[in-house]
């Protein structure tokens, strides 16, 4: 059985932490979570568990459907605290699941397309260990 839309955040926040994937912000009364698609609808992505996050209100809205890679790097740019580790465990667990569920033509391209992206910026903890 298929989980639902509710269902879906709920595993998410649970996989992932009560924290929002784009700007860090703990979810609370204030800051809730909402159901986001890291490969948007509209670039061919499923309503499927891997690709999706948990994500607040504000971000889901202001990102729309800019690319995630490019929307970490705004986030970045905006002093928030983008987890770019759960992002990338993400687009890598979609792409295992596409692999082996077949289809999504439309997300193929997109998706491998920001993986590489992703790992071109380097690894997080690699930037850490660099001499300043």
């Amino acid at each position: 059985m298929a989980l639902d839309r509710a269902a879906r955040l709920l595993v998410a926040v649970e996989r992932d932490g009560p924290t929002c994937v784009w700007c860090g912000r703990t979810f609370g009364a204030q800051v809730v979570p909402t159901t986001e698609h890291v490969v948007p609808r509209v670039k061919g992505g499923p309503s499927w568990l891997e690709n999706e996050v948990a994500a607040c209100r504000r971000c889901n809205s202001e990102r729309g459907h800019t690319a995630p890679v490019p929307w970490l790097e705004e986030c970045q740019r905006r002093g928030w605290l983008p987890d770019e580790q759960r992002l990338e465990r993400v687009l890598t667990a979609l792409d295992g699941a596409i692999t082996d569920r077949g289809g999504q033509r439309r997300a193929r391209p997109y998706l491998e397309a920001q993986l590489r992206r992703l790992r071109r910026r380097g690894s997080p903890s690699a930037d850490r260990s660099r001499p300043a």
